[in-house]
């Protein structure tokens, strides 16, 4: 018998999976189905309530959009023709600005930088905002300094005095000379500043949220066993309790910072505390995905749009999971009344056939000068960026049937969701979401009268174990969230069909009745009787 392969790829996860039953080998897919290679050589269909994370919205290979990509590439199109004018990624943005302009009721423009996935997205928008707060402190730095040699002019032509007042407030004792008062005045001045402009910038972000996991955006997410073998490689985020609108403003308040700016008023040499740029930019996801499907409330994204403004601190929407239509709007920040002056996309942006994302930035913010800077290979590539148009064609065509669709089919797995919650109060513990993008939180069973059950909580892999059930016992799908292992995801596509819905809801009623009963005859019986 020959060797078995070593596993390059995924081993030591695959090894992880196999003993709870998620490492099946898929071999076709349509529309909201996945079909898994059986041991006997067939084909078992699945209902996949998972679809690519949040990828296919539209569904597994929907024909409409694999037949355009079949015709992009048999009509040979360019795909890579970097450094020249790319129509097809202008024609997307100018899509995506449309869709904001009605969704959020304002004539605002958004300027597009493209990438590949969702976490390269999030990466252009830390880099972008560091940009606009590196010209925003050289443009306060250049201001102190003409100002500086205003002052020193005024004093030297007698034309003004170091106000007295102000040397007393800094700590500074008069030398009775108006150059030296005002050397002095100034060396504080520049002390001082130089410690405020040194600071790190604050970047401001949500327990539970969920940004990535590049070096950059990895920091911006709240799981610490993702983040924390990896904080020296960038600045830390600052995370906010979600959905607790009073602690905003105190946030913003304790890292606030102020240049002082020497101005000359009515002869007299005084200073001015003006606020330091050192704010970054404010992450938010409107509904968290991987911390739970926990939705924004709408005041906390009031709380969050108020302040940040008031404080010049961008807000960066991701849209990453939530946008694309699968909350029943394009965006599904419109429904918060939350508008980001950057806004990342990905997922179903390209219709889960071509990997695509796109960072947009307000028009109020774009600093052009990023283009120069930032750039990738298969960035806005001609195949990815056409398969996007016809995306967005598909979704905004009828009046957004797509929109409706996601609504209609969210909101009838929503009430077979909230129907299993109360006949089974003690084991579902909440059910939250909003269009296709649902969760249900099962109650910690570490206190289960079975051994395995209280073994996997305490493991973490609680809701994998149930994962595997239902996909053995029913052909469905699921999926916990990776930083709240104990709430299941469901992510499907706007092919859903009532008949899968049902198979759900036979699958999880008969798991909440064996963890009632800890019965683990039903509940780990499919370890031993796999047939895919």
């Amino acid at each position: 018998m020959a060797p078995e392969a070593q596993e390059l790829v995924d081993g030591t996860l695959h090894q992880n999976i196999s003993g709870i039953g998620l490492d099946p080998t898929y071999v076709r897919a349509e529309g909201n189905s996945l079909w898994a290679a059986a041991h006997d050589g067939s084909e078992t269909e699945i209902a996949d309530f998972v679809c690519g994370y949040g990828s296919l919205l539209l569904g597994h290979n929907n024909p409409e959009i694999v037949a355009y990509a079949t015709e992009v590439l048999n009509a040979r199109t360019p795909i890579h023709s970097q450094f020249s004018r790319r129509p097809e990624a202008n024609k997307v943005t100018e899509v995506l600005n449309r869709i904001a302009r009605r969704e959020f009721g304002t004539p605002d423009t958004y300027f597009g930088v493209f990438a590949n996935t969702g976490a390269e997205a999030v990466e252009a928008a830390v880099k972008h905002a560091e940009l606009d707060r590196g010209m925003r402190v050289l443009a306060l730095v250049a201001q102190v300094t003409e100002h500086t040699e205003q002052a020193r002019a005024a004093v030297a032509s007698g034309a003004a005095t170091v106000d007295a007042a102000t040397l007393t407030r800094l700590g500074i004792t008069s030398r009775g000379d108006g150059a030296g008062d005002l050397e002095a005045l100034l060396a504080e001045v520049e002390a001082h500043n130089g410690r405020a402009l040194s600071k790190a910038p604050v970047f401001f972000t949500l327990e539970g949220g969920f940004h990535g996991k590049l070096a950059a955006s990895i920091q911006l997410t709240h799981n610490p066993s993702f983040r924390t073998p990896f904080t020296s490689l960038a600045t830390n985020a600052r995370f906010l309790p979600v959905n607790s609108a009073a602690a905003v403003r105190p946030a913003f308040e304790a890292a606030r910072a102020t240049v002082l700016d020497p101005v000359v008023t009515d002869g007299t040499v005084e200073i001015a505390e003006v606020a330091a740029p050192v704010f970054g930019a404010f992450f938010v996801e409107p509904i968290q995905g991987e911390g739970g499907i926990v939705p924004l409330a709408p005041e906390f994204a009031k709380e969050i749009a108020a302040v940040s403004a008031e404080f010049d601190c961008p807000v960066a929407v991701d849209e990453i999971q939530s946008g694309s239509g699968r909350t029943g709007a394009f965006f599904a920040a419109s429904q918060l009344g939350l508008q980001g002056d950057y806004i990342t996309l990905a997922k179903s942006i390209a219709g889960g056939v071509a990997k695509l994302s796109v960072l947009l930035v307000r028009e109020s913010r774009y600093r052009p000068e990023f283009e120069l800077l930032h750039s990738s290979t298969f960035a806005k590539d001609g195949f990815s960026t056409l398969i996007a148009q016809k995306t967005l064609e598909i979704m905004e065509r009828d009046g957004g049937e797509v929109y409706r669709r996601a609504t209609e089919r969210g909101a009838r797995l929503l009430d077979v969701l909230e129907s299993v919650r109360a006949d089974f109060p003690d084991v579902v513990k909440d059910v939250r979401g909003r269009g296709l993008l649902l969760g249900l939180e099962l109650h910690d069973q570490s206190g289960s009268a079975s051994p395995n059950v209280a073994g996997a909580q305490a493991g973490g892999v609680f809701g994998y174990l149930v994962s595997g059930f239902l996909l053995h016992r029913h052909a469905v799908r699921v999926l916990p969230t990776s930083s709240a292992p104990n709430t299941l995801r469901l992510q499907p596509s706007v092919d859903l069909t009532d008949a899968q819905i049902e198979r759900l809801d036979a699958g999880l009623r008969e798991a909440c009745a064996a963890l009632r009963t800890a019965d683990e005859a039903t509940l780990l019986g499919f370890l031993g009787a796999r047939t895919f």
